[in-house]
Order: structure tokens, then sequence, then C-alpha cells
């Protein structure tokens, strides 16, 4: 009935290694998954310059509303990326493009604009970590050009529509 010292430690060490193995290998994929999140994260940042400053480049080139001093919608789609999703949820709503004078003023009229600014505002990162569902608060992203054309030319205004409108 007795059984050795030996024999009955290793009955109790039978689950041991599994349970090690499912510990380690959670933590390793969460930290795995936490390194991709982070290559997705600075992806998008990019992602949200680059609108910007395209935001800021066409504003500077294209013709826009001169009765509410606003960008047309479809040139704001195009300085996103004539709706390719490159970044989750970055739409219209987060593209404010700002006509300004020198010292950083709103303007009113067409004739005192010096400046364009655009500015990326109120994006939301959503993290795709299994387990950790956060949302994460992205600063504002901002470029500001002087003017050029606004859109003149010598016969007409161009309105810099992206490739699908027409």
């Amino acid at each position: 009935m007795f059984r050795g010292g030996r024999e009955l430690k290793k009955n109790r060490q039978n689950g041991v290694y599994t349970i090690e193995f499912a510990i380690v290998g959670a933590v390793f994929f969460l930290l795995l998954f936490a390194v991709f999140e982070v290559g997705r994260l600075f992806f998008v940042w990019n992602i949200l310059t680059e609108a910007s400053r395209r935001g800021a480049r066409l504003a500077t080139v294209c013709h826009f509303d001169h009765s509410s001093m606003s960008a047309f919608d479809p040139m704001l789609a195009a300085a996103l990326f004539d709706k390719i999703p490159m970044a989750p949820n970055l739409g219209i709503t987060n593209l404010q493009i700002s006509y300004l004078e020198l010292d950083g003023s709103p303007v009113t009229d067409i004739d005192k604009i010096k400046l364009v600014r655009a500015e990326i505002i109120n994006y939301q990162h959503q993290l795709i970590i299994p387990g950790l569902f956060l949302t994460l608060n992205s600063p504002s992203f901002a470029t500001t050009l002087p003017r050029e054309s606004l859109g003149a030319t010598r016969t007409k205004y161009s309105y810099c529509l992206p490739s699908d409108a027409t």
C-alpha cells in the first residue's frame, strides 16, 4: 500500500507543465499582440499626419465655398485618400479646414486669407488587443501652409474632385 516518495511526488506533478504552458503562452501572446498593436498605432499616427498635410495642401490650391469659408466635401474626401479605408473611423468630420489671417485669426473675407490650416480633430483609435478593448483619443494633427491660388485660375476655378466624383 505504501508507495515510495518518488512515485507520490510524480503523481502530484502531472498537470504542472500544462498549467505553466498556459500561463506563459497567454502572457506571450498578449505581448505579441501588443507589439503588433503598437506597430498599427504608429501606422495610424502617420496616416493622420499625412491626411492633415494633404488637407492643407489641397486647401491651398483648390476652390472652396466663399459664402461659408469652408472646404467642399469632395476636397475633404480627396485629402482623406479618396475613401480608401487607411485608418478606421476616419471621415470628413475629422478634418477641419480653416482659412486664417497672418495672426492666426479666422477670416470673413476671401481677400484677407493668408494661411490655410488643416487639422485632424476628435479621432479615436480602437485597439484590437484581445481582452483589452480600449479606445485612445488622438491628439490633433495640424498643418498650416501659406495660401496659394485657392483654386483660382485664369479662366475658372479648380475644384479638386476625387477620382470617382465628376
